[in-house]
């Protein structure tokens, strides 16, 4: 037997391993289960050289728990190793030996490990390792070495006979959980799922039934429970697969959600290596918008769901899977590290999705426009946070009016640039984002021959100004902002047919009746329009949507709402003018009511008495 230290450049590292190594204590059994693939692919690398003799046989990896004995085992049949390779590779910590085979077969070989300090995450959950293990090469003596957390260890020989190593964990009483065969099944699936080796755990009943008729009885066999798909998809390419494939995919990565509307198959290998799948999924549930994230892999090893390094932020909307053993990470791989593969990454997944959505656009419009809904958020994002991204996508974003007709936007500001230029040479979109209580403001504008869109989504607020920044001569005003008349700011003026002392006797009743805080405006507008209107100016109504969308204090801009007065309507230039006193004042009253009612503004009790004086009128 042979006792000694582990080289270490600290006194003890051991406490620093345990609680700061890694951000999950989870992660211990990825590490292992990873080391453990990387020793099955190295052998197969090896075979396939000529370098290792004999049949490699069973390559599945196993995990074992033994609840009786408090261990959980990692056993693979890979390469295995000496007394001295023991030596070298686990008495130095973060000597790694899967640097050591890439240096030499990186070519040929496709190793997950790079650190060499995966295997010491098993001392986060154990108070004693041991690792039993035969190496691949002729006339190798088993080794046994073993180490209970701190920086002594023991090695000796032993009798193992074949090939390969046993990783066996004694899990501390902290750390019973991992003693689960649930817990276990739990972390597999969520890290192992795809795995390039076999994984197994334990084993499975399969049912068959055999005979006929009368004679026909179930047969129970026990197999294997092997909990990984070592072929997944991604790693296929797009000719072998069928719709089906992939939407059978989906359901595998995100259970019960519902199907994709299409999606995008990664893969390059130069000037960095990157396979996947993107799928854009239906944003009716916001719930599941959160909880599907898109997954990142390294050679098929779960690594973590935060992307937003690897993937723009407008796309971290999609669901899906990203592997690539060039995304650089940190020692516990839990990180990502910004460099330039990083940022090239990030680049050409912007560029296939934009190309993909383009192609859709210019393929299937058709279909295209029935997903719009769907659609819109990503590409409106996009456009808003990624500047080559609105380069291409000015060509496929649309616009819908609240007739639900869709247009590009060149092709929408071509139908409107003859009735919506306003006398600046700007062009003027009209918008809605609540029909239902802007009805009438949006049928006096198309009886103005004038078009409205449909801008109704909390993402609008910011396309709108992303839109006036980035193109020539564009502005857009809300429906409500303004009357009608002024919506499209012309140098026409229409002629009152008030005096200025009957403008100023209106503008003091309708000041009566709206109380504080409200500017009242008389103007020449046409006898067709309503005798009162309430507009939100454009500028300050975005001032405060920006401020509620920041979270600040609604009150540091005050809501600037307007009465705007038809001095040229009947009701005004007639009846309320040919009036006084106490009726004067239930006319305007009467009026101004109706214009908050039109605006669903009159709420509560004066409501109920409104409409309990316009029944009066009936009596």
């Amino acid at each position: 037997m042979k006792k000694g230290n582990i080289a270490v450049q600290t006194e003890n590292i051991f406490p620093i391993i345990k609680q700061f190594l890694y951000s999950d204590q989870e992660i211990f059994l990825r590490e292992l289960i990873s080391n453990a693939v990387d020793a099955t692919t190295k052998l197969k690398t090896l075979a396939a050289k000529g370098e290792a003799t004999g049949e490699i046989g069973d390559t599945t990896i196993e995990v074992i728990v033994d609840k009786d004995n408090k261990t959980l085992t990692i056993r693979d049949r890979g390469i295995g190793m000496t007394e001295e390779e023991v030596e070298k590779y686990l008495n130095q910590v973060a000597f790694s030996s899967a640097q050591d085979f890439l240096e030499k077969y990186k070519d040929e070989a496709s190793i997950i490990g790079h650190f060499g300090l995966g295997f010491y995450s098993a001392f986060m959950v154990a108070d004693k390792v041991e690792a039993v293990t035969k190496s691949y090469k002729e006339g190798s003596q088993g080794v046994t070495w073993s180490c209970e957390g701190d920086p002594s260890y023991e090695l000796a020989d032993n009798d193992k006979e074949t090939r390969g190593t046993d990783i066996v964990l004694h899990i501390s009483d902290d750390s019973t959980e991992y003693l689960e065969e649930n817990r276990i099944q739990e972390l597999l699936n969520k890290y192992c799922k795809f795995l390039p080796v076999p994984i197994q755990f334990g084993t499975r009943k399969e049912y068959e039934t055999v005979g006929e008729g009368d004679d026909a009885e179930t047969k129970e066999t026990e197999v294997p429970n092997i909990i990984n798909d070592k072929e997944p998809i991604w790693k296929k390419a797009p000719s072998e697969l069928t719709d089906e494939d992939y939407k059978d995919f989906y359901q595998t990565l995100y259970p019960f959600s519902a199907p994709p509307m299409f999606w995008i198959h990664l893969n390059i290998d130069y000037p960095f290596n990157l396979t996947g799948i993107l799928y854009f999924p239906k944003l009716n549930n916001a719930f599941e918008v959160q909880k599907n994230k898109i997954q990142l892999y390294s050679n098929q090893v779960y690594v973590t769901d935060e992307v937003k390094e690897i993937v723009p932020e407008f796309l971290t909307l999609l669901h899906g899977v990203i592997d690539s053993p060039d995304i650089p990470l940190n020692v516990s791989r839990s990180y990502l590290q910004a460099d330039q593969n990083v940022k090239k990454i990030n680049s050409y997944i912007t560029k296939k999705v934009a190309d993909k959505l383009n192609d859709l656009f210019k393929k299937d419009r058709a279909g295209y426009e029935e997903k719009w809904n769907d659609l819109s958020v990503f590409v409106k994002y996009g456009m808003i946070s990624d500047e080559k991204f609105y380069d291409k996508g000015t060509k496929f974003v649309l616009l819908k009016n609240v007739d639900e007709e869709t247009f590009t936007l060149a092709d929408y500001r071509e139908k409107v640039d003859a009735t919506q230029k306003d006398k600046h040479e700007r062009t003027v979109l009209i918008y809605a984002n609540d029909p239902a209580s802007q009805d009438a403001a949006i049928t006096a504008a198309k009886k103005q021959g004038y078009d409205v869109l449909l801008m109704d989504h909390i993402i609008d607020n910011h396309f709108i100004q992303t839109l006036e920044q980035k193109e020539d001569k564009l502005t857009f005003v809300r429906i409500d902002s303004d009357t009608v008349d002024n919506l499209v700011q012309t140098d026409e003026e229409k002629e009152s047919v008030l005096s200025e002392e009957q403008t100023e006797s209106v503008k003091t009743v309708f000041g009566n009746v709206a109380g504080e805080g409200k500017t009242i405006e008389v103007k020449a507008l046409s006898p067709d329009d309503q005798p009162v209107q309430l507009v939100r100016p454009e500028f300050m109504r975005r001032m405060k949507e920006m401020q509620a969308m920041q979270g600040m204090d609604l009150g540091a801009f005050p809501d600037d709402l307007k009465v705007i007065v038809n001095g040229n309507h009947p009701l005004v230039a007639d009846k309320l003018l040919t009036a006084e006193g106490e009726e004067q004042a239930a006319v305007a009253d009467y009026m101004y009511k109706l214009a908050l009612l039109n605006q669903n503004m009159l709420k509560g009790s004066e409501l109920t008495a409104f409409v309990e004086k316009s029944l009066g009128f009936l009596k």
